[in-house]
């Protein structure tokens, strides 16, 4: 489980690198795999989320190596090589990839069995298989959640599905299925979510009309191998980007991040609380924007959060509460019930954390009310989900005492190199056993 110490300091400074995109490293082997011909990976995520990806396609029957760190090279075996898994597919942690594997694996000719961790086993999958079910997938769930079981050799019709909640990630498994499948497949958002799959889809030859929160695919003929640069992970940046606002003696930058506005929600809500940030070095990596994130320390307010910023920045809440806690004034979070079924419940589990250090606040069936202030230190339980506990890492910068951390083992599945990363730029971070 391991745990982290955290002790108060004055500040942070200096430049930062953070790793690559988990999601778009998810998606770059899967359709990689699809892909005819060699699809080269740089800036690949090696956390082990994006490594239980690696294995399920290898398992799949498709060659993957790794000739370098953050490299990977994948042999695509085309839309119709892949062979059936000698056992079940363990994806770890990783909930994007067994959401994904569900629709990549609907159209297939042989059977699969889709497993996780502990976490993941206790997480809802029925949002991705009910539109997989209307195509004409067979799947079966034990009461919604995992093993997700899928009998292969159905034929699949495209769908026109409007989504009744925004996730990106049953958008990308109704979208991979729709690879396969007869006809037009549509999804229609109720809010514009991150549109990863759909760049990425492009990038391998694969039409793909995407406006207003509707995306539509059409069957292609085959995909093409790529070459895939894959931006610093804006999730990563956001407890660099938050502890900045906080605490930075300098103006502080975060190099290399992929700024697809799908994804960058959080840079807007900390504007609108008065944060000092810009964009420089504007560049792309292939079909996604890149951008050195500099941030200066700032007072920042409390605000009540557009609802509509909510879809465009749903991971980084954890952090973005520590931005509130330390804001003067109150901020409110509604629209947010995305975040109770994630690694653990979020707004659960961030609530339990501010209690603990004594900040004022108040949980809602949706979000969170929270009032900025002094706060203390004090231990938190991380409850195993990555991003609670490195968002309590970042608190210590206006913590009046140390802050324990609880069961951190998981901030390897998004963030490998975390806890040093964070102790070159200041934070009085020690790792125990």
């Amino acid at each position: 489980m391991g745990g982290y110490r955290v002790e108060p300091v004055q500040g942070i400074a200096g430049r930062v690198r953070v790793p690559g995109d988990k999601s778009i490293s998810h998606r770059a082997l899967m359709l990689g795999a699809l892909a005819s011909g060699t699809t080269r990976v740089t800036g690949f995520l090696e956390g082990e989320d994006c490594l239980a990806t690696l294995r399920a396609v290898a398992a799949l029957g498709v060659r993957v190596s790794q000739p370098a760190p953050a490299e990977v090279v994948v042999e695509g075996v085309g839309l119709h090589g892949l062979e059936p898994p000698g056992g079940v597919l363990d994806m770890g942690n990783a909930g994007t990839a067994m959401r994904l594997f569900m629709g990549l694996l609907s159209a297939q000719p042989f059977d699969t069995e889709i497993v996780g961790d502990e976490s993941l086993m206790r997480r809802p999958m029925e949002r991705a298989a009910r539109p997989l079910r209307e195509m004409g997938a067979r799947i079966e769930t034990r009461e919604g959640r995992p093993p997700v079981r899928i009998r292969g050799g159905v034929p699949l019709h495209g769908i026109r599905y409007e989504m009744p909640v925004a996730s990106a990630q049953v958008k990308s498994a109704v979208l991979l299925a729709g690879l396969y499948a007869a006809g037009e497949t549509t999804v229609v958002e109720p809010a514009v979510t991150r549109d990863h799959t759909e760049r990425m889809l492009q990038s391998f030859g694969v039409e793909v009309m995407a406006r207003g929160g509707r995306a539509t695919v059409r069957p292609p003929g085959r995909l093409e191998a790529a070459r895939i640069a894959v931006p610093g992970d804006f999730s990563s940046a956001a407890f660099f980007i938050v502890a900045a606002c906080m605490g930075a003696r300098d103006p502080f930058v975060i190099e290399g991040v992929g700024v697809n506005p799908t994804r960058t929600g959080l840079l807007e809500m900390l504007a609108l609380m008065g944060a000092d940030l810009r964009l420089v070095n504007h560049r792309s990596a292939g079909a996604e924007p890149v951008a050195d994130v500099e941030v200066r320390p700032a007072r920042l307010k409390g605000i009540r959060v557009p609802e509509r910023l909510v879809p465009l920045a749903i991971d980084e809440f954890p952090a973005f509460f520590i931005a509130a806690a330390c804001a003067e004034g109150e901020t409110v979070v509604t629209g947010a019930e995305e975040l109770r079924v994630k690694e653990s419940d979020r707004i659960a589990s961030m609530a339990r954390g501010l209690a603990a250090l004594g900040v004022r606040h108040e949980v809602l069936p949706d979000g969170m009310r929270i009032e900025g202030g002094p706060f203390g230190g004090g231990v938190v339980d991380s409850g195993g989900d990555h991003r609670v506990a490195m968002s309590f890492a970042v608190a210590s910068l206006r913590a009046s005492a140390p802050i324990e951390i609880l069961d951190v083992a998981n901030v390897a599945t998004s963030f490998p190199g975390f806890a040093p990363l964070a102790r070159s730029v200041g934070l009085a971070l020690a790792e125990h056993g």
